[in-house]
């Protein structure tokens, strides 16, 4: 590690839970974003800030004036740019050193896949489903671990899932049974609740890469902003998950 990297990441570095040895982990990571709105924002800022080697950003949508109220990562002066490219200057901004890679389009399934198998954890921060399940199946797969997180209103949640035999997967949370979407621009959101979830997934995510503490695998995090209450829930695999089931052995 190098004399600049030592001064940046300094305050990291002292906490007993990471040190050296914790912060060269999160040099070395590679992490795949997917999703740069209302969550994948946060994520990626704090994420380049603490010092992970490589991001890679998913998204193929362009800023749009709604986006700013959440979207922190984006600027006014970005309207009209492509999500990840302006994630992209905000991150180098923060941090020079951090290597950024950008897809700017929207993947089949076997694109999904074949990103995440390049990767050390992956962060869902989409609105739907279809690319949820998508992304969970990927994970399974490769074994891949997912901090997953999603906001609504004044309500979070989060979740980790290790994508390894025995751990439940997204898809034991949700099944094949969950067909509405909720999006924020048809229900609304309050800017700082999709701060808090990402800030929760970003930690989770420093967590598993540096194997520091307890992470909320097996667990699903939930928040009401509106009366700033927390609870935590216990998951449990799903022996009969068209998913995971397969690979409990």
């Amino acid at each position: 590690m190098e004399d600049n990297q030592l001064l940046r990441f300094s305050r990291q570095i002292m906490l007993p839970a990471i040190g050296i040895e914790g912060q060269e982990k999160l040099l070395a990571s590679r992490v795949l974003i997917v999703g740069l709105g209302g969550l994948g924002s946060p994520v990626a800022m704090y994420l380049a800030a603490a010092g992970i080697g490589e991001l890679v950003l998913l998204d193929f949508d362009q800023v749009d004036l709604t986006n700013l109220q959440r979207q922190i990562i984006h600027t006014t002066d970005r309207v009209g740019v492509k999500k990840v490219e302006s994630a992209r200057q905000a991150l180098l901004a923060l941090n020079p050193e951090c290597s950024i890679t950008t897809i700017d389009r929207m993947l089949e399934p076997e694109e999904i896949a074949e990103q995440v198998a390049e990767v050390d954890l992956v962060i869902d921060g989409t609105d739907n489903f279809a690319t949820r399940f998508a992304i969970n199946s990927a994970c399974v797969v490769t074994r891949t671990p997912l901090v997953s997180g999603a906001a609504i209103r004044m309500e979070g949640q989060v979740s980790v899932f290790t994508g390894q035999p025995g751990d439940p997967c997204y898809h034991c949370l949700y099944g094949s049974g969950s067909e509405v979407n909720e999006t924020c621009s048809e229900n609304g959101v309050l800017a700082p609740v999709v701060g808090i979830i990402g800030s929760v997934q970003a930690t989770e995510a420093i967590k598993v890469l540096t194997g520091t503490g307890t992470t909320l695998n097996g667990k699903l995090m939930l928040l009401d902003a509106l009366h700033m209450q927390w609870r935590t829930l216990k998951l449990k695999a799903d022996p009969n998950c068209p998913v995971c089931s397969g690979r409990l052995d």
